[in-house]
C-alpha cells in the first residue's frame, strides 16, 4: 500500500511519496507518509514510511518527540554526522515495532516497516539512507542515487534510465513524479495525493514542498504530457522490416484518446499538522 522514492543527485535530495494505506472496494483511506524535521540553518530532515502504520507512526512520533525535548541526549538534533542519525533512526524503528507486536493487538500482523531518511547536516554534504525492519541502513551512491521502499517495480524503469548524479534537481523531482505516475497507473494499492519534498545542498532547509492532487495543473500537465510523448515515442522507433515507410508528422495518423485517469483522493485530514 505504498510507493515511496528517494534520489540524491549533485544539487541535493528529492523525496516523493504516495498516501494510499488501504485500497478496498468500499474503503480508500490517505495518510501522510512523508514527514519532515527542518531546523533551518542547521540541519533538515525528511522521512519515508513504508510498512505497519501503526509501527510507522510510533517511530515517526517518538523522533519528533525526542527532539523537541531539549534534556534529550539522543535526538535528531544532537548528532553531528548523518550516519550517527541513521543509526538512531534505525533503533527508534525496532524499538517501535518490539512496542507495537508486544501490545498484542495485531493478531499476527506483521508490525515490520522500512523507513528511507535523507537530509543534511551543517558542515556535511546531503545524503540519502534506507533503514531496514532490522535497523541497519544502506547509503544511496552515485552508483544508486535512488532508494525506493514499496512498490517500487512500476516506477523503477524511468529512474534506472535518466537518473545519475549531475542530474539536475528539479529533473530528478520530475522523474520522480512520473515515477509515481506510472506506479499509480498499474497498481490499486498506491494512489493519489503525492506529496514531494526538496532539499538544495546547502539550504539546510525544506527547499520546496507540494502535495499534488489529481486535479492538480501541475500533476495533470504532467501526466497528460508523459502519456502522450511516450506513445509518440513508441510510434516513431525504427520500423518491423514488413512495415510501410514511416509517415511524415503531417500524414500520420492522429494518436487516439488519452485513457481515463484515476480520480483524486479525499484530502489527508491531518494534512494541517503534518502528522497523522
Amino acid at each position: 500500500m505504498t510507493y515511496c522514492v528517494g534520489i540524491e543527485v549533485d544539487e541535493g535530495l528529492v523525496f516523493a511519496a504516495d498516501t494510499r494505506t488501504n485500497a478496498s472496494l468500499d474503503d480508500v483511506r490517505v495518510h501522510r507518509k512523508l514527514h519532515v524535521f527542518d531546523y533551518p540553518g542547521e540541519r533538515v530532515f525528511v522521512v519515508m514510511s513504508s510498512g505497519n502504520l501503526a509501527t510507522t507512526q510510533l517511530a515517526v512520533s517518538r523522533l519528533r518527540r525526542d527532539a523537541e525535548d531539549p534534556s534529550a541526549t539522543r535526538s535528531l538534533r544532537t548528532f553531528r554526522h548523518l550516519f550517527e542519525v541513521a543509526e538512531y533512526v534505525g533503533e527508534v524503528l525496532v524499538a517501535s515495532q518490539v512496542q507495537a507486536y508486544d501490545s498484542g493487538q495485531h493478531g499476527g500482523v506483521s508490525t515490520q516497516a522500512t523507513l528511507i531518511l535523507g537530509g543534511q547536516v551543517a558542515g556535511e554534504r546531503p545524503g540519502l539512507y534506507l533503514v531496514y525492519p532490522l535497523g541497519n541502513c544502506i547509503a544511496a551512491s552515485p552508483e544508486t542515487p535512488y532508494l525506493q521502499i514499496g512498490e517500487s517495480k512500476y516506477g523503477k524503469p524511468i529512474l534506472d534510465r535518466i537518473i545519475r548524479p549531475e542530474t539536475a534537481l528539479e529533473d530528478a523531482a520530475r522523474c520522480a513524479l512520473v515515477s509515481l505516475d506510472s506506479t499509480i497507473r498499474s497498481n490499486l494499492s498506491v494512489g493519489l495525493p503525492i506529496d514531494i519534498a526538496l532539499i538544495r545542498a546547502g539550504d539546510l532547509r525544506i527547499s520546496q514542498q507540494v502535495r499534488l492532487e489529481g486535479d492538480t495543473p501541475l500533476y495533470a500537465d504532467i501526466h497528460d504530457n508523459w502519456s502522450r510523448k511516450l506513445e509518440n515515442a513508441v510510434r516513431t522507433l525504427p520500423r518491423f522490416p514488413w512495415e510501410p515507410a514511416l509517415a511524415t508528422t503531417e500524414e500520420a495518423a492522429p494518436l487516439p484518446p488519452l485513457p481515463p485517469r484515476r480520480g483524486p483522493s479525499r484530502q489527508d485530514p491531518g494534512d494541517q499538522s503534518a502528522q497523522q
